[in-house]
């Protein structure tokens, strides 16, 4: 009988663990500046709480997939020339190398794929262009505190609103791989861009360990609780934030039940 109960409690562990591991996203708006140059009426910054959209509601709406962008005021804010918006987490992002690609948090965007063989009923092609991709230069920076902020290294981090569009089917909380630019879509139908997003959501990938103090030298951070997006060209609409799940924390949860259960074996 207890065999039986340690063995449910393993199966329970394991059943456990995509749930508690799932995703995190931004909670709080901590200030918010529109700049210059911003989408006007796109100037809620409470749109960019929350998990990303996966549906654009409303007559004109539908699931949202990499040819298909959210674009509602309702699901972006936007920052001009000097906008800035800074959001913050209740729970800790963990900096954990052991992430797949490093990363430690996605960002997300309006930007999507342009297609380029007039077919938008469902079998419309890209050659990897993007339509809403207007911000040319933004720069991120994140705070465990709140107070100091660190930029993320600029000739690492690329530029929010850009690579990859949302796909609202996929997994926020996994990131693309970096390696993969606009040429890699050329020729791509949504399978093939799922394929290739490899189950992720889309958005963009950063890494906590890019921290930099204010004359170049890296910072090391175990943890953050903030995420700033400052635009310094052109403009650029954020849908969200999402955390990217700890791998390490997924084994302990399963691994607890297992080695409970593997120590009454032991015993009997």
């Amino acid at each position: 009988m207890q065999k039986k109960s340690f063995v449910a409690l393993a199966l329970v562990g394991a059943l456990l663990v995509p749930t508690l591991v799932s995703a995190q996203f931004a909670d709080t708006v901590v200030s918010y500046t529109s700049g210059t140059g911003f989408q006007t009426g796109y100037t809620t910054p409470a749109a960019a709480l929350g998990e990303p959209s996966r549906i654009t509601p409303g007559t004109f709406g539908g699931p949202v997939d990499p040819f298909n962008s959210p674009y509602l005021s309702s699901q972006l804010v936007s920052l001009g020339v000097g906008g800035s918006l800074t959001v913050q987490f209740n729970s800790p992002i963990l900096n954990n190398p052991a992430n797949p690609f490093g990363f430690d948090f996605n960002i997300f965007g309006n930007a999507g794929f342009v297609i380029t063989n007039g077919d938008y009923s469902g079998g419309g092609i890209t050659d990897g262009s993007l339509y809403g991709a207007d911000a040319t230069s933004t720069r991120v920076s994140v705070s465990a505190d709140g107070i100091n902020f660190f930029t993320l290294n600029p000739a690492l981090t690329p530029t929010v609103d850009s690579l990859f569009p949302t796909d609202g089917s996929g997994n926020f909380g996994l990131s693309v791989n970096p390696a993969l630019n606009a040429g890699s879509f050329a020729g791509q139908d949504l399978l093939g861009i799922r394929s290739l997003y490899n189950g992720s959501g889309g958005g963009r990938g950063f890494d906590i360990s890019w921290a930099q103090d204010g004359i170049g030298n890296s910072i090391s951070l175990g943890s953050i609780s903030f995420v700033r997006v400052d635009v310094l060209g052109g403009n650029a609409e954020i849908d969200g934030f999402a955390v990217v799940p700890e791998p390490a924390s997924a084994a302990l949860l399963l691994l607890g039940p297992l080695a409970i259960w593997a120590t009454r074996r032991r015993q009997q």
